[in-house]
């Protein structure tokens, strides 16, 4: 069996110092007045050294988020995930226009029947339905919701 091989970006370079701070990112920042300032200590870096070389990785796309996490829910807020049918001529078409919802988090394609799924936070749980409605009207497509049942924590970290 012949299997054409993906193409890959080559991996990052990254120095020792890189290592330690992605590495010590993925555990999250500490809950303190200066949450940078005390990474830094850990990894025995200045405060600006630390934010200088994250905003490198980020701009490098070796990292390609580095932000909070919110528990919309524990806020107030609402939270679903959703997806649609989307003909495949038509597939960008409707990613740009679901995408222009300031509510959808974000958004992905999938291999199935459901080839668009996508996450919806709202300010409020009633606000999922009108966002849905509003989506429905704009693709002309239904809005499958798939509301979270249960939640599960699962723990990622990609040590480098």
């Amino acid at each position: 069996m012949n299997v054409a091989r993906a193409h890959r970006p080559e991996p990052a370079e990254l120095d020792a110092a890189d290592r330690r701070i992605v590495n010590r990112l993925q555990e999250g920042l500490p809950l303190v007045p200066s949450p940078y300032a005390a990474v830094a200590a850990e990894l025995s870096l200045s405060e600006g050294e630390l934010l200088y070389r994250l905003e490198r990785l980020l701009e490098a796309g070796v990292l390609s988020r580095f932000g909070p996490m919110y528990h919309a829910e524990r806020l107030g807020g609402g939270l679903t995930l959703a997806a649609l049918e989307v003909p495949e001529d038509d597939f960008e078409r409707v990613a740009e226009k679901v995408n222009a919802f300031p509510e959808v988090a974000h958004n992905y394609r999938r291999e199935h029947r459901l080839n668009m799924w996508f996450v919806l936070a709202t300010e409020t749980p009633q606000r999922i339905a009108e966002v849905i409605e509003a989506i429905e009207a704009a693709t002309g497509l239904a809005v499958f919701n798939m509301p979270k049942q249960e939640e599960f924590h699962v723990r990622l970290h990609l040590p480098v």
